[in-house]
């Protein structure tokens, strides 16, 4: 999708609302305990929450008022154990990983709430577990589930009022959520299975290749190959996202470095990654690198440059990152691959039935939204396949990447004559030739090209 002026003010509202509710629970997390560990529990839950966008319906703030604190509890029992006996802590946390991409396979609500699963679990590779000892032990035990509630309570209000003055723009989690199931896939395993087990076996030799080799930095590797991993839409989107990390993650850790130079206080240190967290949310949108940049700039301010000199520390985080990123994009390649092209078929499928509904005379009730949807998850796996257009166009006459251009040049003709109310005949039928010729990689670019001329 072209990076617009309204798609960049869209997404700084979302990070500001997103930060406020974030500062809100922090400030809250605080209070009760001063130490580092709950108020960063905080802000991660806030981003997740505003990602998932369970807050967004009353199902869904219920799913997560019951999913965020026990996982949150399950998250520190972990932690502990990854302080006392790190190999039972680094299983229960490759279980508790891939459980959360397993159930995917079960629709559009438990796939939410499954990717809240993660984040309270890479809380604990940011900021190991350390005792509290400023709470007694009952309110260290509850202090999770308070902050998982102050999370959703924040993000809920601030989301709720964002909209209520339209600031932000309506939700519109229920049009998808009550969507009909998606057609049983042809692939065996299916896919969640197929990325809960490839995401099992990353983690694991992150986690081996960790305590073996770097008992002491192990925590870079491991929270690199689940980033590298995590959202696996195929494995070239896994191995281009692998580049940008490694590239966001050294451009990141340069600039704490540079910060690290200087004299700056404790406060200034914390101001400084909130900002980086901020930016990492406004401009994930706009590009992956700019989440990994800003991401790895307030983890490398959060842990602090001790030890060794800031050359060092450079060299020695990046050599973690990339030895992560080459676990991750292993494991996608190598263990029940996912084919990018197979993924991007499918969702261009889906896109065309969505078209073919809205074209449906029979249809009463007919409108864009199912179709615009739709385009939308065929864009968000097309970063990759442009990228390697760039690489590959001298040798390679089908290019996916194309595919994808043609059918977001059917997109605003389409919605004007959804809305005008007007089904011809000549396009429905260019929309069954399309759907016929997702079966032929040759056919589909011809024919998603005739499918536009028929819009004319």
């Amino acid at each position: 999708m072209p990076i617009t002026t309204s798609k960049i003010f869209q997404a700084l509202r979302e990070a500001i609302v997103t930060m406020l509710a974030a500062l809100a629970t922090m400030f809250c997390a605080l209070t009760i305990d001063p130490e580092p560990g709950p108020a960063i529990l905080a802000i991660v839950l806030c981003v997740s929450l505003s990602r998932s966008q369970l807050d967004r319906d009353r199902r869904g703030r219920i799913e997560a008022a019951l999913t965020l604190p026990a996982v949150s509890l399950a998250a520190l029992a972990v932690g502990m154990l990854l302080l006392h006996a790190p190999w039972l802590g680094a299983a229960f946390f490759v279980i508790a990983i891939s459980l959360s991409i397993w159930l995917r396979r079960f629709g559009p609500l438990v796939r939410r709430a499954g990717s809240l699963i993660a984040l309270p679990f890479v809380v604990i590779l940011t900021t190991p577990y350390a005792p509290p000892t400023r709470v007694g032990p009952t309110t260290a035990l509850l202090l999770p589930i308070i902050v998982a509630l102050l999370a959703l309570f924040w993000v809920t209000l601030f989301h709720l009022g964002a909209r209520r003055l339209r600031w932000l723009p309506p939700t519109r989690v229920l049009n998808d959520v009550t969507a009909s199931p998606a057609r049983a896939s042809s692939m065996r395993p299916v896919a969640s299975t197929r990325m809960a087990v490839q995401m099992a076996v990353a983690l694991t030799v992150a986690f081996v290749v960790g305590y073996v080799f770097f008992a002491d930095r192990w925590a870079w590797i491991v929270l690199t190959a689940f980033i590298v991993g995590s959202g696996n839409q195929g494995r070239l989107d896994v191995a281009y996202k692998s580049v940008l990390r490694v590239v966001g993650a050294g451009v990141g850790t340069l600039f704490a470095l540079a910060f690290a130079g200087h004299a700056v206080s404790d406060t200034a240190t914390v101001e400084l990654m909130l900002a980086a967290v901020f930016m990492g949310i406004w401009l994930r949108p706009l590009g992956y690198a700019w989440w990994a940049l800003f991401v790895t700039l307030a983890l490398a301010l959060l842990q602090g440059f001790e030890g060794p000199s800031a050359g060092q520390i450079l060299s020695l985080r990046l050599e973690e990152i990339v030895i992560g990123a080459i676990v991750g994009v292993a494991a996608a390649w190598f263990v029940l691959p996912v084919r990018s092209t197979g993924v991007l078929r499918v969702r261009i499928a889906d896109a065309l039935a969505a078209l073919a509904d809205a074209l449906d005379p029979a249809n009463a009730q007919r409108g864009p939204d199912g179709f615009v949807m739709a385009i939308g998850r065929v864009e968000s796996v097309a970063p990759a396949f442009r990228a390697s257009r760039l690489l590959t166009r001298r040798w390679r006459t089908v290019q996916p990447a194309d595919w994808v251009d043609a059918l977001i040049a059917c997109r605003d003709p389409a919605i004007s004559l959804i809305e005008n109310g007007e089904t011809p005949g000549s396009l429905r039928k260019a929309v069954g030739a399309a759907r016929k010729a997702m079966r032929e990689p040759q056919d589909i670019q011809q024919a998603l090209q005739d499918l536009r001329r028929a819009m004319v």
